[in-house]
């Protein structure tokens, strides 16, 4: 069974737009390689941080909301401890109701229930 994720990965600030487009491309094809598929993904761009992070005090922001199988998630921060461009992130399983957040937020409404006369 699969439920829905959301993570957040902040990028080292040194790279070309390009190196930093590459990187979030790697982790987007891990997660469809692996059986997930996208929901929705937001590049919140180069942000000051709250506090410095191996000497760097910028980062690219990206969040990518997924699903997915809950042992891929193992594999998946795996993947981002290796990545010497990765920063920091964080990935956190979904309820209904961050779901229901997340459409919200997006403009999607869920289709009206219609009633049966």
């Amino acid at each position: 069974m699969s439920n829905q994720y959301e993570t957040v990965f902040i990028i080292t600030p040194v790279l070309s737009e390009q190196q930093m487009k590459e990187a979030v491309q790697k982790f987007k094809a891990l997660i469809v390689a692996e059986g997930g598929e996208l929901v929705h993904e937001e590049d919140w761009g180069l942000r000051k941080m709250a506090y410095p992070i191996q000497k760097k005090s910028t980062g690219f922001y990206n969040l990518l909301e997924f699903t997915a199988k809950p042992e891929f998630i193992a594999k998946l921060e795996t993947e981002y401890r290796r990545d010497e461009r990765i920063i920091r992130f964080l990935t956190f399983k979904m309820d209904k109701h961050a779901v229901e957040y997340s459409k919200k937020k997006r403009g999607i409404k869920k289709p009206e229930k219609k009633l049966e006369e």
